[in-house]
């Protein structure tokens, strides 16, 4: 099944909540950042951000995805950029302040090699990285996300993915999580949020 169908139902995938994770770290953005919500979904965490204050833009593969995402900002009042692109299509030559990525795990080590590399080229110098993740013991929880070891997170890894950048949060923990029919019980969770250095 494609994202386009998984999303075509009425009801909202993930629910209209964001991510708990967002929710904590997001004080962390200084106020009007410009950020970029990747892969977005029904837009969550995207109507979140942009109701902090911020300037955000947000995409996603599935257009059923977006008009939902629309539907919750307008709900919300809110304005989000709300766009339909995969990650290959995207245009990564504009900076943003910082970049949120929530479970993307749909990628493959290659391919999130390459995506994790736009996202080092998207955010300013001094700019803050978002990224939340299921980490390998999930796929024997089976309560949401692919069922792929290789797809998940581990904390060493992130941290080689971005070296040299100044880590403020690193945490691999287990958690009940409640969003939607998608992720749905105990869940294994990595946090990771980092800024990129001055000059680089």
């Amino acid at each position: 099944m494609d994202w386009n169908t998984r999303y075509a139902g009425p009801d909202f995938l993930f629910g209209r909540k964001p991510a708990a994770f967002l929710v904590r770290e997001a004080d962390r953005l200084p106020p009007g950042s410009r950020v970029l919500c990747v892969a977005d979904g029904e837009g969550r965490n995207s109507v979140h951000v942009a109701g902090l204050g911020h300037t955000v833009t947000a995409f996603d593969l599935s257009a059923n995805a977006v008009a939902k995402a629309r539907r919750l900002a307008e709900e919300a009042g809110v304005a989000v950029d709300l766009n339909v692109s995969g990650l290959e299509d995207w245009d990564w030559s504009q900076e943003v302040d910082a970049l949120v990525a929530i479970f993307i795990q749909f990628l493959a080590p290659p391919a999130r090699a390459e995506a994790f590399a736009r996202f080092s080229r998207a955010v300013r110098p001094g700019g803050l990285l978002l990224l939340h993740g299921y980490a390998p013991r999930q796929v024997g929880y089976g309560t949401g996300g692919p069922g792929a070891v290789e797809n998940m997170y581990t904390l060493p890894m992130l941290q080689d993915a971005f070296a040299g950048w100044e880590v403020l949060v690193a945490e691999d923990y287990d958690a009940v999580i409640e969003e939607g029919a998608g992720h749905s019980g105990r869940s294994g969770l990595i946090d990771f949020v980092a800024r990129r250095p001055e000059g680089r």
